[in-house]
């Protein structure tokens, strides 16, 4: 069975720019996601998208991953996660199972968690997974914004 990762990371980011770069305890945030993906032994092989050359360069820092250069069509502030897999599918010319799409903004999960999950989904008859985290306030205390701004 072969399982891949693909780890997004666009360039293009407006509230906090270069958030996929910025540094956490000295290392960019991809850098810990990708050797999360290298430390497991489930990944047959782990890519990484992108739409950025520099983010390509430092990706490559952290070990053997093999870089999807994306196009900046699909890399703006409203592209979907649909259309990064799909360009990673279409680019990807090795044969898998199950793809993990694993986000550079959460540094700090652990290799055990990302294998859990995927032998958990594995077992299961589940279609998809999804990593969530518990709230710290309760959901009574948020809103919802409506389409009159309301």
């Amino acid at each position: 069975m072969k399982i891949i990762a693909i780890i997004p990371a666009r360039s293009g980011s407006k509230s906090v720019k270069d958030k996929n770069i910025k540094k956490l305890s000295g290392k960019p945030l991809i850098g810990y996601s990708i050797e999360q993906c290298l430390k497991s032994k489930l990944f047959s092989n782990v890519y990484f998208s992108t739409d950025s050359k520099k983010y390509a360069k430092i990706a490559k820092l952290f070990g053997p991953v093999e870089v999807l250069l994306r196009p900046k069509i699909i890399s703006g502030d409203f592209s979907t996660d649909y259309q990064m897999i799909k360009h990673a599918i279409e680019t990807i010319d090795h044969d898998y199972d199950y793809i993990a799409h694993i986000r550079p903004t959460t540094p700090l999960r652990k290799t055990s968690d990302l294998d859990l999950a995927i032998k958990t989904f594995i077992n299961s008859k589940c279609t998809s997974l999804r990593s969530v985290h518990e709230m710290s306030e309760t959901s009574y205390k948020t809103l919802e914004i409506s389409n009159r701004g309301t």
